[in-house]
């Protein structure tokens, strides 16, 4: 890496990361931060370490495939895990470098959404569904990708809304996506 590189990535306002098969080869200062570790602690270990579950690693995983067309780029806004066992909404970009096996080698940007996205206890399911409605994905949509019915999307939305303390639908959402209601 040039000197100039180097500096842009030791001193990025955003938390980035360089993967190998969804393994972290190297991170950022910010990143290390963000999620609570020293970049020693982080690299070489599984981006798992960093997902409120792994279900919830493998999950996205496959959603990042199945978008996958061509582009090598993908890009959401989901809860990731702190050391501290805390979780957080994260603003994800990743591009792979490799057509032939996306996940080979990835370069990713997180950006830490506390201030604006405060994060309600969820189940993972929900947390998956939250990621899908600020997506702006329908219910029968929501439950295609998931492979589950659409009614059973309205009673996890159902119980959402009351987790967010939520009047209506728009208000949940703009919880969800971090504006004001």
């Amino acid at each position: 890496m040039d000197e100039t590189a180097g500096f842009a990535f030791e001193h990025a306002p955003v938390g980035l990361m360089v993967t190998r098969h969804r393994l972290i080869e190297d991170c950022s200062p910010s990143l290390a931060r963000m999620f609570g570790y020293s970049r020693a602690q982080l690299i070489g270990q599984s981006v798992a370490t960093l997902y409120p579950s792994t279900k919830e690693f493998a999950d996205v995983g496959r959603l990042w495939l199945a978008e996958f067309s061509g582009a090598l780029q993908y890009r959401d806004n989901r809860i990731m895990k702190r050391r501290d066992g805390a979780q957080f909404w994260c603003q994800v970009h990743g591009q792979s470098t490799t057509p032939h096996d996306p996940f080979a080698h990835c370069v990713w940007a997180f950006v830490d959404m506390s201030a604006q996205r405060p994060v309600v206890k969820l189940t993972p399911r929900e947390r998956e569904i939250a990621m899908l409605l600020v997506e702006g994905l329908t219910n029968r949509q929501i439950g295609a990708r998931l492979a589950v019915s659409h009614r059973t999307v309205e009673a996890h939305r159902s119980r959402m809304m009351r987790k967010l303390e939520a009047n209506s639908s728009a208000e949940m959402f703009a919880k969800l996506a971090g504006m004001p209601s």
